[in-house]
């Protein structure tokens, strides 16, 4: 009976409010004394450790439960701790890694009670206030790209890549109408599948899903600025045409990830109007800059592509995942899929199946990933994002500066927004094969992030190796990146020593 009993007693304890409110005080303390630390720089950017070493105390942790002696509370506030203590710090102003952002962190209370109250979507009835803020921010986003209210439509997804996949699934469907159920069996050829040379490795995948085949992916070449070349574009698909071959589909980037290159939208779109191939992009970083007055033009003609990814957890700076895919016209958006799921899809109210996500996504249980975007715009407006974008771009164009200003750092491009590839390159190297100095950018880069003073991230760019920072903070300061080149410097020169 005593097991039983015990059983009952931690049944009630993990679904008692009053423990919820108890452990809540601890998640906030700890959160607080947390961020009062990464803001003040008084604490590692990566806290490095082995995989081994941490994935042994996980399961050390996992396997002893709370002991007789120890409270709830205080068993929650180390566990707590040990994953602030372990994890990536991207609220470090020196964190300048990847294209995930330090996320505005009153998102997240939002994106907390969804996930306390287990909101889901995939039919209306299940998620009704999660369907009705995700629809408020498709229309509202949507507004931005300059489409026209009632003409579009759009759907939240569980990340770019994601988003990505079902764009093209939407294209190859539209393209050959029978290949849901056929499969590709229904063309001699499969079709091409053209994509901008420094595409994101998410759509070059989604062509082996799909059945396409990464062999029949066309790349076309990029031109000094690592943009789209047009008139290689224009020749590409007048010779696939020549040939008879299928094109499926175009992607161009809103920005491309290696520097940050925002393709030429508008004339792109001429090109596939004129051949008559649908156009997808990859904004899912980029797409942002469609808030900020001064850095709308680096998108002008996304409008007229006929599905755009545009993630909220990049330049948006919410919490991940949350990435919205949108098509031109609202009648592709029950296109890639055909679903058949009478348990779900309610015959006496059909009119409901304009708002269940679960037509139009993967996903059939899909988390409500629009609350933290929904309520943070809600509370501050649409001016805070223009601003995160401003300062973002703004500061990255002043750390190119300090670049060209230095003699041993050699920046690699101008940026056109928050990303900047650069190298290390004292008088010393000077000589060096450029395959010792890419090599040289890699192991300095390691060095220093292992240490924990800043994070960065590599880069191959023609071959050859480098230093890449997507400045993705917008508490990094000019102190912060001239702290940065010290930090590289310093380390390079106890490698060199």
């Amino acid at each position: 009976m005593k097991g039983a009993e015990k059983k009952r007693d931690d049944i009630a304890s993990a679904y008692s409010a009053q423990w919820f409110e108890r452990l809540g005080r601890v998640w906030v303390s700890a959160l607080k004394e947390h961020f009062e630390q990464v803001a003040g720089r008084r604490s590692n950017v990566l806290n490095w450790a082995l995989p081994t070493d941490n994935v042994e105390l996980a399961t050390r942790l996992v396997n002893t439960p709370c002991f007789p002696e120890e409270t709830l509370e205080a068993r929650f506030s180390k566990l707590a701790n040990i994953i602030l203590a372990r994890g990536q710090n991207l609220h470090h102003p020196r964190y300048v890694g990847h294209q995930v952002p330090a996320s505005i962190p009153i998102a997240a209370l939002f994106d907390a009670i969804g996930a306390a109250t287990n909101q889901v979507m995939a039919i209306y009835e299940m998620g009704p206030w999660a369907t009705a803020v995700e629809r408020a921010m498709i229309d509202l986003l949507g507004a931005e790209i300059g489409y026209a209210p009632g003409s579009f439509s759009g759907i939240c997804t569980s990340g770019g890549s994601l988003a990505n996949l079902t764009a093209l699934l939407t294209a190859r469907n539209q393209l050959l109408s029978g290949s849901w159920t056929n499969g590709l069996a229904c063309v001699s050829d499969s079709p091409a599948l053209v994509v901008q040379n420094d595409v994101h490795y998410s759509v070059t995948r989604a062509a082996g899903v799909l059945g396409v085949g990464t062999n029949n992916i066309v790349r076309i070449p990029v031109d000094n600025c690592r943009k789209m070349d047009v008139q290689q574009l224009d020749n590409t698909l007048s010779s696939l045409r020549r040939k008879q071959r299928l094109v499926f589909a175009v992607v161009a980037g809103a920005c491309a990830t290696p520097i940050g290159a925002f393709d030429p939208l508008a004339d792109i779109a001429d090109v596939c109007q004129k051949h008559k191939v649908w156009l997808h992009v990859d904004a899912a970083h980029g797409g942002a800059a469609l808030l900020s007055a001064q850095h709308r033009h680096l998108v002008a003609g996304l409008d007229r592509a006929d599905s755009i990814v545009w993630d909220a957890h990049k330049m948006l700076f919410m919490p991940a995942l949350c990435a919205f895919l949108f098509y031109r016209e609202k009648s592709h958006r029950l296109a890639a899929f055909q679903q058949d799921a009478s348990y779900l899809f309610d015959p006496l109210d059909p009119g409901l199946v304009e708002y269940d996500s679960g037509v139009q996504t993967l996903e059939c249980t899909k988390r409500a990933a629009a609350f933290g975007l929904w309520g943070t715009w809600s509370l501050f407006g649409r001016q805070l994002f223009e601003d995160l974008i401003n300062v973002t771009f703004a500061r990255t164009q002043r750390f190119y500066e300090m670049l060209l200003d230095a003699e041993d750092f050699q920046p690699l491009h101008q940026p056109q927004c928050n990303i900047q590839v650069f190298r290390f390159v004292p008088p010393l190297m000077e000589n060096w094969p450029i395959e010792q100095v890419g090599e040289f950018q890699l192991k300095l880069r390691r060095s220093v992030i292992t240490s924990g003073e800043a994070y960065l991230v590599p880069i191959t760019l023609d071959g050859v190796g480098a230093l890449r920072m997507t400045l993705i903070n917008p508490t990094t300061e000019e102190l912060d990146l001239a702290c940065i080149l010290d930090i590289l410097r310093a380390h390079a020169n106890k490698m060199l020593d």
